[in-house]
């Protein structure tokens, strides 16, 4: 874009966090289907990429396999903090965070609730 950053962009994190919380820019890029992917303030530099808008699907038999991408991006869907997403499936913050940071993966039963949550919400996602 051609402009110098504001002074704020290098001492506040929310300016390029991706959180659509907190930060009006950051919503506005991402409702656009962007995300940051890198950045350099000392060359005031900021790279965006488009967002990967089908996560990829593994099911067992009919049970879909939740893996991070897929738990991301349908809490992004649904405009939702991890902890906002941890409160409506009924477990904790650091359990979201956990998913989405590939450290383990949900149980079964928490896939097929996860499954009904996509559904009741829209959310599609194709293998």
């Amino acid at each position: 874009m051609n402009n110098r950053l504001p002074a704020s962009a290098r001492t506040k994190r929310a300016w390029w966090s991706n959180r659509t919380k907190g930060a009006l820019q950051a919503e506005a890029w991402m409702e656009g289907g962007y995300r940051v992917e890198d950045v350099d303030l000392d060359e005031q530099k900021v790279t965006f990429r488009k967002a990967n808008l089908k996560p990829p699907v593994q099911r067992v038999g009919d049970t879909v396999l939740w893996n991070a991408e897929l738990i991301k991006a349908l809490r992004r869907h649904m405009g939702l903090t991890q902890a906002e997403f941890a409160e409506r499936l009924g477990v904790r913050q650091k359990t979201v965070s956990n998913w989405e940071n590939e450290l383990y993966l949900p149980p079964r039963s928490t896939c097929k609730h996860l499954e009904l949550l996509a559904d009741t919400v829209g959310f599609r996602y194709e293998e």
